[in-house]
């Protein structure tokens, strides 16, 4: 059932100063409703939000008001993929305010905010391809429809996939020659520089910058103590990152541990180092009380990624899919 609006929808610039509490407050309400296992803080989304050269939060995100209520909001930013620039929409739409054409409009304001940026010099290289792209889950068939509706086409598939931790965890022994260490803060850099380097031979891989390595490391709810980190002498073989997000799983009402991010670099693949890490993040997160684990995967990894998980027990619990459309 929607709502009939009670006043005339406005439109104004994000403030970070003031309006981060009332974006949590709307993500976290679409994506209740949605069943989408996202719930980031005010501290999480504060720094989630931080200007950064991708995303300028003060010209970037806009938020529709009925009367003094946000009811909906839109967000972008652009990466360098590969060699084309893919400037990502996020827009959230209050599910008592659907069906009101509120969507559209923030998407039509978030493809012309596109298309000045990029004339202004702030959109990324500008002699490189721009495309506009929007993701859903697909048990979300209103905001697939949504997408289809307005010329985006399916690009590419991935899976959340989850583990109950009280199934067996197997006993897969690290790869000779390497050793697992603590993650040290002096490590954290070599940690970073070998996880984006392991994911340039996924799918359109990020280019990424320090603004990057700054804001990842001011993660709240980052603990490395988590983290289960292979070197091979002074080189980081593979890593898997660790987090267990609080305020989300009270909001899903499940104790969850996330494999944020798992990699292995070129030369140590094929040794079931990946498995080996796994297996021990799986122990970790039990021993911390979480109930299943779970993580993010491209359906089509070239590095075999999504038959690891299986082996270790995972099981797809969504799919996502990602659309693409020519700016």
């Amino acid at each position: 059932m929607t709502r009939a609006a009670t006043s005339e929808l406005t439109l104004r610039a994000f403030d970070p100063a003031t309006d981060i509490p009332a974006m949590v407050e709307l993500i976290g309400a679409v994506n209740a409703f949605d069943d989408v296992p996202y719930f980031p803080t005010i501290e999480s989304l504060a720094v989630d939000w931080e200007p950064a050269p991708t995303f300028d939060p003060e010209r970037d995100a806009i938020l529709a008001f009925e009367g003094a209520r946000l009811v909906a909001a839109a967000q972008l930013e652009w990466r360098q993929r590969d060699a084309r620039i893919v400037h990502r929409i996020e827009i959230w739409v209050h599910p008592d305010a659907r069906r009101q054409g509120i969507g559209t409009r923030l998407l039509a304001w978030s493809e012309e905010r596109v298309r000045t940026s990029i004339a202004e010099g702030g959109g990324g290289p500008v002699e490189l391809p721009h495309v506009l792209s929007l993701g859903a889950p697909t048990h979300v068939t209103p905001g697939t429809a949504f997408a289809e509706a307005h010329g985006y086409a399916p690009l590419r598939y991935g899976f959340l996939m989850r583990r109950d931790l009280g199934e067996p965890i197997p006993d897969v022994p690290l790869p000779d020659g390497l050793e697992l260490r603590p993650v040290e803060t002096a490590d954290h850099r070599r940690i970073w520089d070998a996880d984006v380097e392991a994911f340039r031979d996924h799918f359109e891989a990020a280019v990424r910058n320090d603004d990057d390595f700054v804001q990842f490391f001011r993660n709240p709810d980052l603990d490395t103590s988590m983290w289960q980190v292979a070197w091979d002498g002074d080189e980081v073989a593979g890593s898997v990152m660790n987090t267990i997000y609080p305020e989300e799983n009270a909001q899903v009402g499940i104790e969850v541990g996330w494999l944020d991010h798992v990699s292995v670099r070129r030369p140590w693949r094929g040794r079931g180092l990946a498995s080996a890490l796994i297996v021990r993040s799986l122990t970790v997160l039990k021993e911390r009380g979480m109930a299943f684990a779970a993580l993010g995967v491209d359906a089509e990894n070239p590095t075999g990624a999504l038959g690891v998980y299986e082996r270790c027990g995972f099981r797809p619990h969504q799919q996502w899919v990602t659309f693409r459309k020519q700016l």
